[in-house]
């Protein structure tokens, strides 16, 4: 590409790799992603806004022009395609996003043409724009080492209890009470998913590689701005589709832990708000309400079905039939008819598989109590020492 006169100063305006990277991600720095939209479905960074350089179809083009024809074709492609009124469109996209965030810095996939070429486009316009240098891939590989550095050195505690007990209820309590501390991380919050068959939240889950980038920036703040260790939710490998980096899965495995109890009445009722409230308030948000209705028993239904083979035949159908009594129910204005076969799920599916899988782990328990007992417990400094020693 020939270079332009604005072009020299534009690229000096880089960020190196580590601790720069570390202070963009930590203070939350709003992100120009100049790559395709199928890339950035792929995933990006939390505060990372998609304005392209190209479109899917664009790029697509100017990468068979370089297979076939090499490097010089494919640019003169790429500014044949991109350019007159097109170009213009694309730059005051930049401009806009950067006059609302004067902080904004833009990146492509490795830092190189795409990125260049959006950045020397906007100081022709006589604004510079801070590219990233290493660009998405960069960030990304420097956000994966940091989340096993975490695992390996940062001293985890774990807190879990059965179904319906409020686990991320009292994770954001904690914080509450904590202030500027920052001791938690939501990890369901994160893959926008209540972990269980039921689990799944209004607006999908973000993709696997978004789910671990998010991921990753949180921990590093609970280290950062920690009281120097962080609690987590007990969660499996998976939380609906969005998998645990393996490091994190290892350390959470070896992690004291604090059990969250509350009796069966109150984990039911709670599963309840959640589950059929809370659920049914997010569609009717979204959809008129009969298309909501609508949705929202599709939605228990599947999730009943996903977990029909660990049911057995008996008991799924028994809790298939108590289901569809409570939706027709509901519809008739008794949303307290879910308290049955929800009730009947926790005690006789739900319960019996924590406990086996907590038997298996008792030598980690470190103690147990309510919602209050365990915030007093985790909210003072000495006794924590010795629930992590």
């Amino acid at each position: 590409m020939t270079p332009h006169n604005g072009f020299a100063l534009a690229t000096e305006q880089t960020l190196l790799e580590g601790s720069a990277f570390r202070d963009l991600l930590l203070n939350d720095t709003p992100m120009i992603d100049t790559r395709a939209p199928v890339e950035f479905a792929q995933g990006s960074l939390p505060y990372a806004k998609n304005l392209p350089l190209m479109t899917d179809d664009e790029r697509a083009a100017v990468g068979t022009c370089y297979k076939q024809q090499g490097q010089h074709a494919a640019v003169a492609l790429g500014h044949q395609l991109v350019c007159g009124t097109v170009k213009e469109q694309r730059v005051q996209a930049w401009l806009a996003f950067k006059r609302a965030h004067p902080e904004a810095v833009l990146f492509c996939f490795r830092g190189g043409m795409r990125s260049q070429i959006s950045q020397r486009w906007c100081a022709e316009h006589g604004v510079e724009i801070t590219r990233i240098q290493g660009g998405y891939k960069a960030m990304r590989r420097y956000l994966i080492d940091e989340t096993e550095r975490f695992a390996r050195q940062q001293p985890l505690l774990i807190v879990s209890g059965r179904t319906g007990s409020a686990k991320t209820t009292l994770l954001h309590h904690i914080d509450r009470q904590l202030g500027d501390i920052r001791a938690t991380v939501d990890l369901e919050g994160l893959a926008n998913h209540r972990g269980s068959a039921f689990g799944r939240r209004v607006g999908g889950q973000p993709s696997q590689i978004s789910f671990e980038l998010a991921l990753a920036i949180d921990l590093l703040k609970a280290e950062v701005h920690g009281p120097g260790w962080t609690l987590l939710e007990d969660e499996s490998r998976l939380i609906g589709r969005c998998a645990l980096p393996l490091a994190l899965q290892q350390a959470m495995k070896v992690a004291p832990i604090i059990i969250l109890e509350a009796d069966f009445k109150t984990r039911r009722r709670h599963s309840w708000e959640n589950y059929i409230l809370d659920n049914l308030t997010a569609l009717e948000a979204r959809y008129e309400r009969e298309e909501a209705f609508a949705l929202f028993a599709e939605g228990l239904t599947d999730a009943l079905s996903r977990i029909q083979k660990r049911l057995g035949g008996a008991r799924y159908r028994d809790l298939q039939r108590m289901l569809e009594d409570a939706l027709n129910a509901h519809r008739q204005g008794d949303a307290e008819a879910h308290l049955e076969w929800i009730g009947t799920l926790l005690r006789d599916y739900y319960d019996p598989m924590y406990d086996y899988q907590l038997r298996n782990r008792e030598p980690l328990v470190r103690a147990r109590g309510n919602r209050d007992t365990l915030a007093e417990l985790i909210t003072d400094p000495e006794r924590v020492k010795h629930l992590l020693a």
